[in-house]
């Protein structure tokens, strides 16, 4: 019986998707009876659809036409990550006010301009319409909703508590992504300042030091140590700037490249940047952040805690943390204490293992989880601001070594010169 009611779910699932994919989006214009000018955008099969659904609205077309398509790629940007967390707090929204599901996806829908989510939602209700539960049309779209948002999705069906799940959902996204932004702020100036700096670097050896260099050569000038140095490293550019650009590109995408086809090698440069003075203490407390977040919302859903555990380990954005977690599973599964595992991971602080523990034996385990989420968070703003301003002194230094250095370099012939005249 089971197995039948899921074939017969699967063959609604597939003919809903074979019927959005022959509806088409059409912009259309109309009068309506005070012969005002309307205009707006319908789905339907054909024109003469979205004509007849405007006269039962009571409106005149003027013009129905199928909806141009983006000029860069007809089927829109990307879904990213703050998308799905905007989602999610609207249908939380929508579902607690008493809005019915399929509607919501229709309203939410309707006011997307990203192409590629829009069809996907739009996808998402009429798979709903054709008799699947919700995490059942959501896992139709694993990359966008995760399995760890499914799970949270199936677990607020099953218990009749959607809405208030959908909720916990939407925090939790919209505290991941917030977690996410600061440490990509945190990172990206001085990431950028120092490809700045590069770049000016070559600019100068490529076309500037060339200038002084003839200039030197005619005033027959002898040339300092550093001045020299620099002079050698602009010929070297000049003949093999080609080279230089390949090896750094060529070592930025293989290192990308490994890194994602190499669980080692990612596993290796995971450890290397969690010891990086400043920085790796921000990633740790993220880390401890985001489990600790992640775990509190799956366990206060009803997850069990092992399963809980299995979706947490992909949530930590670290793989040094995620393969703790798993570890800390493979252990509770046969009888040890959350608290006991994480102490053997030695990557958890000692007050989080204790509140930890102080949960284990109240009761209240996702209250712990969620202060010291909390704790942590606010943990990750300090250390954001603190490594901004440690990195604007050292930013300074590589600027002054790099640009200044070799504009000294350049100008001391010229001072020796002034001297000797």
């Amino acid at each position: 019986m089971a197995i039948a009611t899921a074939s017969k779910n699967a063959r609604a699932i597939g003919t809903a998707r074979a019927e959005v994919s022959k509806l088409v989006m059409y912009d259309w214009v109309a009068l309506d009876k005070r012969g005002k000018r309307m205009k707006g955008e319908l789905q339907a099969k054909n024109a003469a659809l979205v004509k007849a659904e405007l006269r039962r609205q009571g409106m005149n077309p003027q013009t129905v036409r199928e909806k141009a398509k983006p000029l860069f790629g007809a089927s829109g940007s990307t879904v990213k990550p703050r998308d799905v967390a905007i989602f999610s707090r609207q249908i939380a929204t929508m579902m607690a006010s008493g809005v019915p599901m399929v509607q919501s996806f229709e309203i939410i829908a309707g006011g997307q301009k990203n192409v590629r989510f829009k069809n996907m939602l739009t996808d998402v209700k009429n798979n709903i319409e054709g008799g699947a539960s919700l995490h059942e049309a959501l896992a139709l779209y694993p990359v966008q909703f995760d399995e760890l948002y499914r799970n949270l999705v199936h677990a607020g069906e099953s218990a009749g508590v959607l809405d208030t799940v959908l909720d916990t959902v939407a925090t939790y996204k919209e505290r991941m992504e917030s977690i996410k932004s600061k440490i990509k702020k945190a990172l990206f100036y001085p990431i950028m300042v120092l490809v700045v700096a590069l770049l000016v670097s070559m600019i100068l050896l490529l076309f500037v030091v060339p200038v002084f260099q003839q200039t030197f050569a005619e005033a027959k000038a002898e040339l300092p140590a550093p001045t020299q140095f620099v002079v050698a490293a602009s010929k070297f550019m000049q003949s093999y700037w080609w080279a230089v650009i390949g090896v750094i590109v060529g070592s930025v995408v293989g290192i990308i490249a490994l890194k994602k086809r190499s669980p080692p090698f990612a596993h290796f440069m995971d450890r290397v940047s969690l010891r990086i003075p400043v920085i790796g203490d921000l990633l740790h407390k993220s880390a401890i952040a985001r489990f600790a977040r992640t775990l509190g919302v799956t366990f206060h859903a009803g997850v069990p805690l092992v399963e809980a555990l299995d979706a947490v380990s992909g949530a930590t954005g670290s793989i040094v943390y995620g393969k703790a977690v798993a570890q800390m599973r493979d252990d509770i599964a046969v009888g040890h204490q959350l608290q006991l595992a994480m102490r053997q991971t030695n990557l958890f602080p000692n007050m989080v293992v204790q509140m930890t523990a102080i949960g284990e034996e109240s009761g209240s385990l996702d209250s712990m989880l969620f202060k010291v989420a909390e704790f942590y968070e606010e943990e990750v703003n300090t250390a954001v601001d603190t490594l901004s301003s440690l990195l604007e002194p050292f930013i300074m230094i590589i600027l002054g070594v790099l640009v200044g250095g070799m504009v000294i370099s350049l100008y001391l012939p010229i001072f020796k010169l002034a001297g000797t005249v």
